[in-house]
């Protein structure tokens, strides 16, 4: 019974060191690419619904995320998934939200708009 105890609590401290490391590796993701500076709040908004809500994104704002980067767009995404305000989101679904809006906002900046 003693060696189930250790074992429950060597996963306990695993699981908890593993969730503070991601933390900090998204935090410095962030920190060194400058993400928070890079997209005006009107379209981290429309992002934000856009992937955590129900909501679309402008093509003017899908400019902005594509130029925040997919490394910053993913790091910011995780981060906030750790946040507890959002533990009863499910992060799986989350992540490919993100990614959809991503390739979404991605195929609107490279497709060619329409002559006039």
């Amino acid at each position: 019974m003693a060696s189930l105890n250790v074992y429950s609590a060597l996963v306990v401290l695993f699981l908890t060191c593993g969730a503070a490391m991601a933390t900090k590796e998204n935090d410095q993701i962030i920190k060194d690419n400058n993400c928070e500076t890079k997209m005006g709040l009107p379209c981290v908004l429309e992002a934000f619904t856009s992937i955590f809500e129900t909501g679309t994104i402008s093509s003017k704002c899908c400019g902005e995320l594509v130029g925040l980067g997919k490394v910053c767009h993913l790091a910011l995404v995780k981060r906030t998934l750790e946040n507890p305000l959002f533990k009863d989101l499910s992060p799986a679904r989350i992540i490919v939200k993100s990614i959809q809006t991503w390739n979404n906002c991605l195929a609107l900046i490279d497709s060619p708009s329409p002559s006039a």
